[in-house]
């Protein structure tokens, strides 16, 4: 998970390019950052470092007052205050406050912009139309943001329409499930769309119908 930066990191994360996200600072700075999982390093050369998905919502959200520190500090939060690492959702999540209206939505394709960057950034063919490496590393996380962004609804604590990103066995490879069968075909239209390759399947024991996805890789 990423990590909050300091002060001096913000400053660096806010002077970021707008538009690529890359970044300017010392070896330490940057390196802290990559650390932190707020960004990645070029692998071609210059070898320039640049903002992940999270740092991107890093910069874009409001910078927080910093407590001042009388006492030993404890360990971070165990959970983020709103504004914090964006998570998208996976149904099936309790209610969160501000995971629902316009801010989450202008969270949700921020991030999704985000991902998209990274991908042009991290393949060598500049492309956005298949996952990156960070993706294949979180497939449930990936699929669920692609579906997020693309507006489909993910199901509540207690069941019902809506869908649900769940890991499989399987290497590289998610299961969404959505018990409504036109939402079920929409999502995997969706994640054909965002570069996953998408089969329906129908569990042999339930009889219930599912997604299985896996990322594209040309």
């Amino acid at each position: 998970m990423a990590l909050s930066p300091t002060a001096a990191q913000r400053r660096v994360i806010d002077a970021a390019d707008p538009a690529t996200g890359r970044l300017r600072g010392t070896e330490a700075q940057l390196a802290a950052l990559v650390k932190r999982g707020l960004a990645f390093r070029h692998p071609r050369p210059p070898h320039d470092h640049f903002l992940t998905p999270a740092g991107h919502r890093i910069r874009e959200s409001p910078a927080e007052p910093r407590m001042p520190t009388t006492t030993a500090p404890a360990a971070p939060a165990a959970a983020p205050a709103a504004g914090g690492v964006f998570a998208a959702r996976v149904g099936g999540e309790d209610a969160v406050p501000g995971n629902a209206g316009p801010a989450r939505l202008r969270e949700v394709r921020g991030a999704w912009q985000g991902l998209l960057e990274l991908r042009r950034m991290t393949h060598t063919d500049g492309s956005t139309d298949r996952p990156c490496g960070w993706e294949r590393t979180h497939l449930v996380q990936a699929a669920a943001l692609a579906l997020e962004a693309a507006g489909h609804r993910p199901a509540g604590p207690d069941g019902g329409d809506g869908y649900r990103v769940r890991a499989t066995p399987q290497p590289e490879a998610v299961a969404v499930y959505e018990p409504d069968g036109t939402a079920l075909r929409g999502c995997g239209a969706t994640l054909e769309g965002a570069g996953w390759q998408v089969g329906e399947y129908t569990e042999p024991r339930t009889r219930v119908r599912y997604l299985l996805a896996s990322p594209r890789k040309v």
